[in-house]
């Protein structure tokens, strides 16, 4: 005859507390971070609003054979019209560059070249290994104190609470909305990176490489490998 398995009612409670801190944690974490990204949202078209910023930042998302995916894609669009627009005189590409054979800043500057960005203009964080360390190297490697963020909406509240935390005075363009199917899974992840960051943006640590200073106002081709 088999035994039943007798859990302590004590454990019980103890794990469906645990439970109900976690949820709770999670969910508070996620209100503070949209929140905290309230009035700072906008679309392309509502974009211009008469301020010039130091400059442009572009998030990395991705390559395949060396050039940008259609999420970066979107990203860097949006990015080069506002540039157009005078939004900022400088775009920094921030993404992964962390292999000499996956460089996500190279395919991001070369596409903003070919569609007439000069490249001067165009700087590289080679080190954006994540939201986080992207804007505390935007602070402390560019010395960037204002700047449009551009990425999806997803992502834009925490890139925006990231960059406010870290001391950049930010707001945020959406890049343009496409259908994808992974998208689902892409939104319930940033949900769970959020809280991750809020505790970052509060100790502060130094991401993976910082480096020698580099002027956001100078000769993007300064960043070039």
């Amino acid at each position: 005859m088999k035994r039943s398995l007798h859990i302590p009612k004590k454990i019980l409670k103890c794990l469906a507390v645990l439970i109900c801190l976690g949820l709770l944690t999670y969910l508070v974490s996620n209100l503070i971070v949209c929140l905290g990204s309230k009035g700072r949202m906008r679309s392309l078209k509502d974009s211009n609003d008469g301020k010039t910023y130091e400059c442009i930042i572009v998030l990395g998302c991705g390559v395949q054979g060396g050039q940008p995916t259609l999420l970066l894609s979107d990203r860097l669009d949006v990015a080069i019209k506002l540039y157009e627009n005078g939004a900022a005189p400088k775009i920094l590409m921030s993404g992964d560059h962390g292999q000499t054979d996956y460089d996500e800043v190279n395919a991001m500057r070369q596409y903003a070249i070919d569609r007439g960005v000069p490249s001067e203009d165009i700087f590289m964080d080679h080190a954006g290994f994540s939201t986080y360390e992207t804007m505390y190297r935007a602070k402390n490697i560019f010395g960037i104190d204002s700047a449009v963020v551009v990425t999806q909406k997803y992502h834009l509240y925490r890139a925006l609470y990231d960059a406010k935390q870290l001391g950049i005075d930010s707001v945020g363009t959406m890049a343009t909305e496409r259908s994808f199917a992974r998208q689902p899974v892409w939104t319930f992840r940033e949900t769970l990176a959020r809280p991750k960051d809020i505790i970052w943006c509060i100790v502060k640590p130094d991401p993976t490489y910082l480096g020698e200073t580099i002027d956001i106002s100078g000769n993007g081709e300064v960043t070039l490998d």
